[in-house]
Order: structure tokens, then sequence, then C-alpha cells
């Protein structure tokens, strides 16, 4: 995943930097001190997955580079800003979402992350996903999830590895996961690639784990799951 920050003040861009460097260390990070040496690495071939743009920049201002940059790239644009009557502007040229200095941590976790979804939603299926569960945020590549299982509030991820247990709506997670994923049950979201047989009351993943299949979703699962191994 590709971060750009775009200020033209040093301190802004290390303070944002930092902030990344403890919840989102996996991403690469770019800096960029005007919207002019943005533009001109985009020209070049830069193509960054995420843009924070500062709004107030001397010379060309953020919602110029912003209506410059939507011609050149379907990077997401997250503005930052230090008056918040700019963010009704910031909407106008195609703003993803805004943050408000002083940036801090929390918001900025969970603006990005959301971007992050977004960004995997455009490209098809997502490859990772980024959780945050005891304390921590865990990046877990989608091909090793087995199935999903939903307790209470919370959702436990089965992994090839090991489960992890985090805050989560069912329902979105199966919107986030796609096609590949099949909600066998109102408890549980199967990987259709690590069923290894079925019955009409279960689905058998990876190394035998069983987990229930509705009655009355036994054949719309079947057609999906042939229509799988088809593809």
């Amino acid at each position: 995943m590709k971060i750009a920050i775009c200020d033209d003040e040093v301190r802004g861009r290390q303070h944002i930097l930092a902030l990344l460097a403890k919840e989102f260390s996996q991403a690469e990070t770019y800096e960029f001190a005007s919207g002019v040496a943005l533009l001109e690495e985009v020209q070049s071939g830069f193509r960054p997955d995420i843009v924070l743009l500062d709004v107030a920049m001397e010379g060309m201002d953020g919602m110029e580079t912003a209506r410059r940059l939507k011609e050149l790239s379907d990077a997401i644009l997250i503005f930052v800003t230090g008056v918040k009557e700019q963010v009704f502007e910031a909407f106008d040229v195609g703003a993803f979402h805004y943050l408000v200095k002083p940036v801090d941590q929390n918001k900025i976790t969970d603006v990005l992350k959301r971007a992050m979804q977004e960004v995997e939603k455009r490209s098809g299926s997502p490859r990772y996903l980024l959780v945050k569960a005891e304390g921590s945020h865990h990046r877990i590549p989608v091909s090793d999830i087995l199935y999903v299982e939903n307790n209470g509030r919370k959702v436990i991820l089965h992994t090839k590895t090991g489960c992890l247990e985090y805050y989560e709506r069912m329902n979105h997670l199966a919107e986030i996961l796609g096609d590949g994923f099949y909600r066998c049950h109102r408890g549980y979201l199967v990987a259709l690639s690590a069923i290894s047989g079925y019955d009409r009351e279960s689905i058998t993943v990876g190394q035998g784990d069983t987990i229930y299949l509705a009655k009355q979703k036994y054949g719309e699962f079947v057609k999906r799951y042939c229509e799988f191994l088809k593809e």
C-alpha cells in the first residue's frame, strides 16, 4: 500500500509519518513538500494508493493539486485541514474523507483503515485484511483465511496459522471479502478455496474443521461452489 503525504511544512509531514509508523508500518510512505512535486512524480509514473493532502500550501494549494491529481490518478484523497469550513470544498473535488489538525492517532487510524479497504474493493478481492485485535493491528493475508465465525459483537478469523478475534460485523466482513467467500450459515463465512468436503448439514474446511451449512442454503451453496471450481 503506497501512501503519499503532501504538505509544505516539514513538521506537518513528520507528524503524519509518526502516526503512520505506529499503526501502518507495513505501508510504503512517500513525502512531498508541494503539490507541484507530487504531480510531477505522478506524471513520471508514480501511482500512490492514498494521498494525504494538506489544504493550505504555498503556491499551488491542496484543492488545485487535488483537481489536477484526479486527472492523472485514481488515488484516494484524504485532506488535512486546519479550517473545518474547507471540508465542503474538499468533497467537491472528490475527497474520500478529511482530517482536521491537529491530527490524532485514533482518527487517522480509522480513516486510513477504511480508505485501505476501499483501495482493495476497487482492485477486486482484497489481498490483505488489516484488523485490530488485542491492542495491535495485524495484516492478515486473505489467502490464509479458512473461515470466519460469528461471536456476538466480534468475529473469529480462523487462518492457516491460528485464530484472531476482533470487533467486526459479519455482514460488513462478507462484503469486504467478496466472491471468494460464502455465507453458509448466519454464524459462518467460509473461504471457497479452503473447502475439502461437504454434506447437507456441514462443510469440512482445511485439515478437518467442520462448520454448519444452513439447510435452506444447501442448493445455493452447491451451485456457487461448483461455479467456483470452474473458475
